[in-house]
């Protein structure tokens, strides 16, 4: 796999785009200039993996649009040495995102083969995430609490079981709706049992699945 100075430049390119689109956080455009998304793509997109679009990486699934993985990602707040549960792995392009800012990132995804390949491939490129095989909707109670939580897909509502993984003080961020457009949404957990709720604009995912053999 390459990396070339011409992939360096769209890169140092799409990060002004998303700087002009309000992105202030220089840790996560810092990120997003290092990390080589071409990598995470299917060969016959390479030419477009710098464009601010969303792209097929198989399974019904997406690589998200680069402006929401750093609007996402600007919302949670991380520092450095964050335990950060990921809900949706994907491509694995996201964990990368949160692991390139010092994060300590478990994530979880849902479609067995993308689980499997992205597994394989993140070491390969120097990544290392906890990844796991399973329901995002159940979190990974045997890891909690966690510092932050971002759910990468569109979930009809806000699962108490993730609210509750949360340390207080905590910051969860998820895409919420059942249409094909749900409202980004920042919890943040004040005590045991209450939290803060922001709503911060309307994005498009795929949806968020359930407890259900997806191979």
């Amino acid at each position: 796999m390459l990396d070339s100075f011409k992939h360096k430049g769209l890169r140092k390119n799409l990060v002004q785009h998303i700087r002009k689109n309000g992105i202030t956080d220089e840790n996560v455009l810092k990120a997003i200039e290092t990390i080589p998304r071409h990598f995470f793509m299917d060969s016959s997109f390479l030419e477009f993996a710098y464009e601010d679009k969303p792209f097929p990486i198989g399974s019904g699934q997406t690589i998200s649009q680069p402006y929401t993985v750093a609007f996402q990602t600007e919302l949670l707040k991380i520092k450095k040495g964050d335990k950060v549960l990921e809900i949706g792995t994907g491509s694995g392009y996201q964990a990368c995102v949160l692991l390139e800012m010092g994060a300590r990132v478990f994530t979880v995804e849902r479609q067995k083969k993308l689980y499997l390949k992205t597994k394989k491939f993140l070491p390969e490129i120097n990544y290392n995430p906890k990844i796991f095989y399973g329901d995002g909707y159940k979190g990974l109670p045997t890891f909690a609490p966690f510092d932050k939580i971002i759910v990468t897909a569109g979930a009809p509502y806000i699962p108490d079981t993730l609210i509750e993984q949360l340390k207080i003080g905590g910051i969860l961020v998820v895409p919420v709706g059942s249409s094909g457009i749900q409202i980004m949404t920042r919890i943040i957990k004040t005590s045991k049992n209450d939290y803060k709720k922001e709503e911060h604009g309307a994005f498009r995912f795929v949806p968020l699945l359930g407890d259900k053999a997806y191979d």
